[in-house]
C-alpha cells in the first residue's frame, strides 16, 4: 500500500511541479493588465478550444458525470447531450462576434466591461452589477472545484478531507498568482488533452478486460435492466418525466453566459481562428462526455452499487484495473480538470474585483503593474472564501456546479446574445436582464415540487430575454453612435 502511494504520489508532485513551472514562464510574459486577464490576446486555435473546454467540464467531467451515470444509468446522458449542443452552438453564435466586438468596445477586458463599454454606461451600475453576480456564483462554482480536489487527496492518500481541500487549493493558486491568464490557458492546454485521454483509457481498458460490448452490457444490468434505459432514472426506478428531460437538456443554454468560457473567445487572437478552434471544441467535448458516461456505466461491472460517494467511481476503478504507476497518471488527470477550472474561475473572479471594482471605481488612474497586483491578491483572497465554503464534507460536486452554472447562464447568456445580435437594446434592458436571470435562479432554487422541480436556469433564461426585450422597448432608445457601432460589427 505504501509502495503504491509512493508512486503515486511521486507522478502528483511532478505534475504539480510542471504547472507551476509553467506559472513562471507565464509570470514573465505578463506585463500589464490585458496580458494577466486576456494574455495579450494571442492565444492559438488549439489553446483556446482546449483551454475553454477544460475550464467548462473541470472535475465535473470525471467525477459528477460518471457518478450520475453510475446511480441513474444511461438516464444521464441527458445532461451530456445538452452540454454538447450547447458547446457547438456557443462557438457558432457567439465566439467570432464577441472576439470582434470586445475589441471594438474599447478592447474590453471583462464581460462586465464589455456590457459597460457596449451600452457607454457612465454610471458604472451594469459594470457593478454585473460583477457582483460573477463573484456570487464563482463562489459556488470554485468550492465545486476544491470539492473535488478534496475527494481526489482523500481517496487517493486517505488524507482527511479538510486537509485535502487544502492541499488542492494551495496547488491551484500557487501558479494563478504567478503567471495570469497565459499560465491558465497553457496549463489548461495540457490538462485538457490529459483528461480527455484519461477518459478514453479507462473505458476502453474496462471494455477489453470483460470481453466487448455484450458481455459490458450483460454485466451491467444483471442488477437492474434499467441502466441501460434512456427514459428510466436507475436510481428510483421511476420513468423520468418531461420536467426532468427538459432540466437535463437546459444544461446547455448555461453556456452562453459562462465568463470563464467567453474569456477565451475574446482572448483568441484572431476571429478568422474560430471555425478551427470550434472544430476542436466540439470533437474534445463530444469524446470527453461520452466516455464519461461510459466511466460510470462500466463502473457498475468494477464497483459495489453501494459505493458510498458515487462521484469517486472513476478513481476507484483506476486503482482496481490499472498498476499504480499508471493509476497515477491518470488520477493526475482528475487533478488537471479541477484546476483548469478553479484556475480559471479565480482568474474571472479577480479580473471583476480589480478591474470593474478597484480601476472603475476606486484608482481609475492606476497604474498597470498595481493592477496585476492588486488582481494577483485578490485570487488569493477569493480562493480563502470559496475555500471555507468547500470545506463542507457533504458537499457534492454535481450540487455545486449546476446551481452556479444555472447563475451565470440565465444572468449573463440572454444580455450577451441579444447586446451582440439586437441593435434595439439599451443598458436598462441589460442591466433588468441580469438581475432578472440572476434573482429568478436564487429564488427557483429555494422552492421545489411541481414545476419548480424544473432546473432553474430554464425560467431564468426566460425570464430574462422578457425583462430585456420589455425593458428595452419602454426606455430610451441607444444613442446613433451606439448603433452605429452596432453596425459596424454586424457587418464584419
Amino acid at each position: 500500500m505504501i509502495e503504491n502511494s509512493m508512486s503515486i504520489v511521486i507522478t502528483f508532485a511532478l505534475y504539480l511541479l510542471l504547472m507551476l513551472a509553467i506559472g513562471l514562464i507565464a509570470w514573465k510574459r505578463t506585463n500589464d493588465l490585458s496580458d494577466y486577464i486576456l494574455g495579450g490576446r494571442s492565444l492559438g486555435p488549439w489553446t483556446t478550444a482546449i483551454s475553454a473546454g477544460a475550464s467548462d467540464m473541470s472535475g465535473w467531467l470525471l467525477l459528477g458525470l460518471p457518478g450520475a451515470a453510475y446511480i441513474s444509468g444511461l438516464s444521464a446522458s441527458w445532461i451530456a447531450i445538452g452540454l454538447l449542443a450547447g458547446t457547438w452552438l456557443n462557438w457558432l453564435i457567439v465566439a467570432r462576434r464577441l472576439r470582434i466586438y470586445s475589441f471594438v468596445a474599447s478592447d474590453s477586458l471583462t464581460l462586465p466591461e464589455f456590457f459597460a463599454q457596449r451600452f457607454r454606461d457612465n454610471s458604472h451600475l451594469l459594470r457593478v452589477i454585473s460583477a457582483v453576480f460573477i463573484l456570487l456564483f464563482f463562489l459556488f462554482y470554485t468550492s465545486s472545484g476544491l470539492v473535488a480536489g478534496g475527494k481526489l487527496f482523500e481517496t487517493v492518500f486517505s488524507l482527511d478531507y479538510r486537509i485535502a481541500v487544502t492541499v488542492g487549493t494551495i496547488a491551484i493558486v500557487s501558479y494563478t498568482f504567478f503567471g495570469g491568464f497565459l499560465a491558465v490557458s497553457w496549463t489548461d492546454l495540457i490538462q485538457g488533452l490529459m483528461m480527455v485521454a484519461a477518459l478514453v483509457v479507462v473505458p476502453v481498458i474496462a471494455l477489453v478486460d470483460m470481453g466487448g460490448f455484450s458481455e459490458a452490457a450483460t454485466r451491467i444490468t444483471a442488477d437492474s435492466p434499467q441502466l441501460l434505459s434512456w427514459f428510466k432514472d436507475a436510481s428510483t426506478g421511476e420513468t423520468l418525466s418531461f420536467v426532468a428531460i427538459i432540466s437535463s437538456l437546459a444544461w446547455g443554454l448555461g453556456y452562453f453566459g459562462q465568463p470563464h468560457i467567453l474569456a477565451r473567445f475574446a482572448a483568441i487572437r484572431s476571429d478568422k481562428d474560430v471555425p478551427a478552434s470550434r472544430r476542436i471544441a466540439v470533437i474534445w467535448s463530444a469524446i470527453g462526455l461520452v466516455c464519461a458516461v461510459g466511466v460510470g456505466l462500466l463502473g457498475l461491472a468494477y464497483v459495489p452499487r453501494d459505493l458510498a460517494d458515487s462521484e469517486t467511481v472513476f478513481m476507484v476503478m483506476v486503482n482496481v484495473i490499472f498498476h499504480p504507476l499508471i493509476a497515477g497518471i491518470l488520477l493526475a488527470a482528475i487533478l488537471a480538470a479541477v484546476m483548469s477550472t478553479v484556475d480559471s474561475q479565480l482568474l474571472v473572479s479577480s479580473s471583476a474585483l480589480t478591474d470593474d471594482f478597484y480601476k472603475a471605481i476606486f484608482r481609475k488612474n492606476a497604474s498597470s503593474k498595481e493592477l496585476v497586483w492588486v488582481g494577483r491578491f485578490a485570487v488569493i483572497g477569493i480562493a480563502i472564501i470559496a475555500y471555507i465554503l468547500a470545506l463542507n464534507p457533504d458537499s457534492t460536486v454535481l450540487g455545486l456546479v449546476s446551481y452556479a452554472w444555472a447563475g451565470f447562464g440565465a444572468a449573463f447568456g440572454p444580455a450577451l446574445i441579444m447586446a451582440l445580435f439586437w441593435r434595439r437594446m439599451n443598458r436598462w434592458g441589460a442591466l433588468a436582464g441580469i438581475i432578472v436571470g440572476g434573482v429568478t435562479v436564487v429564488l427557483w432554487s429555494m422552492i421545489s415540487g411541481g414545476i419548480f422541480d424544473l432546473y432553474e436556469i430554464v425560467p431564468g433564461v426566460i425570464f430574462a430575454y422578457i425583462a430585456i426585450y420589455v425593458v428595452s422597448m419602454v426606455t430610451q432608445a441607444p444613442s446613433e453612435e451606439i448603433i452605429a457601432e452596432f453596425e459596424s460589427v454586424r457587418s464584419t
